[in-house]
């Protein structure tokens, strides 16, 4: 089987229960600069990382602080139950919002990644599928 190309991170997410605190900290200790996002009845706080990298901070109920990587792949359900097949499980399956795909999995050791299948714009000659860059977080969708 040839080797596979590696699958870039998309977005870099922290989920806090804190995000003021957490703020505060990531603007002073690395110039990270937020930006509040509205999408619909959500409100999210997006962190410009440098070099064209996203990120962003989600407030909930999370029992500990983590970072959590969203990596890109061609197919979010594909990508989802091969984490199965290699013993994986489903923290959030397959969901759709208005920029893309997303779902959440943990690794068999208890590591989270998340997988994000950007949406694509299908010229109406059909000859190229680009990713459509949209603004919106995906936790935010």
């Amino acid at each position: 089987m040839p080797p596979r190309e590696p699958r870039p991170v998309a977005h870099l997410e922290l989920h806090t229960t804190d995000q003021a605190i957490a703020r505060s900290f990531y603007t002073e200790l690395l110039g990270w600069r937020p930006e509040r996002i509205e999408a619909g009845d959500r409100s999210y706080l997006a962190l410009d990382l440098g070099e064209g990298q996203s990120g962003g901070i989600v407030e909930c109920g999370t029992d500990r602080t983590l970072w959590l990587p969203y990596v890109s792949v061609p197919e979010v359900h594909s990508a989802t139950m091969q984490a199965e097949r290699l013993g994986g499980s489903v923290l959030l399956g397959p969901r759709e919002g208005p920029a893309g795909w997303r779902s959440v999995v943990a690794s068999p050791d208890g590591g989270e990644i998340a997988f994000w299948q950007a949406k694509s714009t299908v010229p109406l000659d059909g000859t190229t599928s680009r990713p459509r860059r949209s603004g919106i977080p995906p936790a935010a969708q």
